[in-house]
């Protein structure tokens, strides 16, 4: 049992640690305290397959495009069914549209963030010239410790491929902190995107807010494999918490090569998010 009284860095990182111990596969954790810049990793430089965590950067350079003046949010894009993903990933785009479909940009950045449509995401990465382009974009920003090589599409067909969409967990903090406090979006792009990465379900909820206080605010991205032969390459989540005093704390915590239950994979990433929500809750 891991007590909630945490005081120290030192601590904190060890409970982290026991927390991964605990389950069969490879756990990174970063939380950065927004405001004070304070950060506290374990394997927080190590690289974990994003899965659909990364539809989260894709968000942000289109919404910087649409910024620039490039695109608008009310653009009409024709989405031919030749772009559906196969059966085998998410999409209710296709499911809902089998013979195609035209949807605005803002309805299909909805879909890709807030319901984690891979038709959306792809759709998003061939207007935005594709996954090179998006790359260089975050990259620019500084963040270099993560790469966006693949689509949707291509996953899909090989659920080795994954892996060449990665990130560190310390890297994805890095992203969200300039998403949050940065000045790469306007004001009315990250709240749209705050907006979207915060829509509250059962499925999303399972993960950083799951035992966190019923009423906290919490943006984030998840991101998950499919399961084979009791192998699972990805469980993630990553977002941000608005802590009690009104501070933030972003936290990211990505499982990979896991042959755990997807229910005890969850409480993985809800005990070391909540160990991490009481550190910056109740340190003195």
């Amino acid at each position: 049992m891991i007590s909630n009284q945490i005081y120290s860095q030192d601590t904190l990182q060890k409970h982290f640690k026991q927390i991964a111990d605990t389950i069969k596969g490879n756990v990174g954790i970063n939380a950065l305290h927004l405001e004070s810049g304070e950060s506290i990793s374990f394997n927080g430089d190590v690289k974990f397959p994003m899965q659909s965590v990364y539809k989260f950067p894709i968000a942000m350079v289109m919404l910087h495009e649409i910024d620039n003046g490039k695109f608008s949010l009310g653009d009409t894009i024709e989405i031919n069914k030749a772009e559906f993903i196969p059966e085998a990933g998410y999409s209710p785009i296709r499911d809902k549209y089998p013979n195609g479909a035209n949807l605005t940009i803002k309805e299909i950045l909805q879909y890709n963030v807030s319901r984690s449509d891979g038709t959306a995401c792809d759709v998003l990465l061939r207007l935005l010239d594709g996954t090179e382009n998006v790359q260089k974009n975050i990259h620019d920003l500084g963040v270099k410790n993560i790469a966006i090589s693949t689509t949707e599409m291509v996953q899909v067909a090989n659920d080795t491929i994954q892996y060449q969409n990665w990130s560190t967990p310390i890297a994805m903090n890095e992203l969200l902190e300039i998403f949050y406090k940065g000045n790469y979006l306007s004001k009315e792009s990250r709240d749209l995107l705050l907006a979207y990465m915060s829509i509250s379900n059962e499925w999303f909820d399972r993960r950083i807010k799951r035992l966190l206080p019923e009423k906290t605010e919490l943006a984030h991205k998840t991101g998950a494999s499919r399961t084979y032969n009791g192998l699972t390459r990805a469980t993630n989540d990553a977002g941000i918490i608005t802590l009690p005093d009104g501070s933030h704390l972003a936290i990211t915590v990505f499982i990979s090569d896991s042959y755990d239950s997807q229910t005890k994979r969850e409480m993985t990433i809800a005990r070391a998010s909540k160990e991490a929500y009481n550190y910056w809750t109740r340190k003195k």
